[in-house]
């Protein structure tokens, strides 16, 4: 059976794929721009929006405002930069995540109007721990899902908010991730994803069996240190030793010189005339 095609079928197909193009280009405008920066550092969130002048901007992240610092002279982390761009300062591992940030302006008719976009911010760190020591992760945030280790190019799960960890030699405390008795095995890269799976924090764990320079210079100094008393003290003895054998020495020779020499109690002999 053959279609009929209608001016009615015609405009609501036009209609539909008008609709489809506008939710492709709305999922297209909000798709959410990747950053990945280093803990301690700075991220830039450029809104790329047209030239206009912006009254006022909005910062949420995990359902929560994040106030902004729109002054000339800001001392928080948190400012706007230029027109519309935010940028957060001195980053530490919980600002990563999903960011939406909205920018608002009067249009031609003064009304309000804003625009919006999406960020999501990865957070990259490294540590470095001795062989049978703990290994302390504090990646475990709110928006935290799983947290996967990268094993000889593959990925595995050490973590997850349903089953905890997987392995007896780690556990969960305040938002830590501690594997105890550190083994080169546990060395490695772990990331942090949330339950969409994107990226939230990644760290690469190194082992080392080595001391550090100033773990040496200390350990140095205090041997130093050791031998210098034990030298100080050595000489201390050997001169308090001479000195007691000198006052030893005086006293016995004192007496011996005030001595009185015994006499001969008997009268000497007269010789008779022979």
């Amino acid at each position: 059976m053959l279609e009929v095609f209608t001016p009615f079928t015609m405009f609501n197909r036009i209609n539909l794929l008008l609709l489809l193009l506008l939710c492709l280009v709305y999922q297209s405008g909000n798709t959410p721009k990747s950053l990945t920066e280093e803990k301690g550092g700075n991220a830039t969130l450029t809104c790329e929006f047209e030239a206009r002048k912006y009254f006022k901007i909005e910062l949420t992240s995990k359902s929560e405002n994040i106030p902004v610092c729109q002054e000339k002279n800001c001392s928080g982390r948190v400012f706007k930069q230029e027109a519309c761009d935010v940028i957060i300062k001195d980053l530490k591992l919980n600002d990563s995540g999903k960011y939406l940030l909205r920018a608002y302006y009067y249009n031609d008719q003064s009304e309000v109007k804003h625009k919006e976009r999406t960020y999501q911010l990865q957070i990259r760190d490294e540590t470095t721990v001795k062989i049978g020591e703990e290994l302390k992760l504090h990646v475990l945030f709110s928006n935290a899902d799983k947290v996967e280790k990268n094993s000889s190019g593959k990925w595995s799960e050490v973590w997850n908010t349903s089953h905890g960890v997987q392995s007896e030699r780690m556990n969960v405390s305040d938002g830590n991730l501690i594997i105890n008795g550190f083994t080169a095995h546990d060395a490695g890269t772990y990331r942090v994803l949330d339950a969409k799976g994107d990226i939230l924090i990644t760290v690469t764990v190194t082992e080392t069996n080595k001391e550090t320079n100033t773990e040496r210079d200390t350990d140095g100094q205090h041997k130093h240190r050791i031998v210098y008393v034990l030298v100080s003290l050595g000489i201390l003895v050997l001169v308090l030793a001479v000195m007691i054998g000198v006052v030893i020495w005086r006293r016995r020779n004192r007496r011996y010189i005030q001595a009185p020499v015994q006499e001969n109690p008997e009268p000497p002999q007269v010789l008779g005339n022979l």
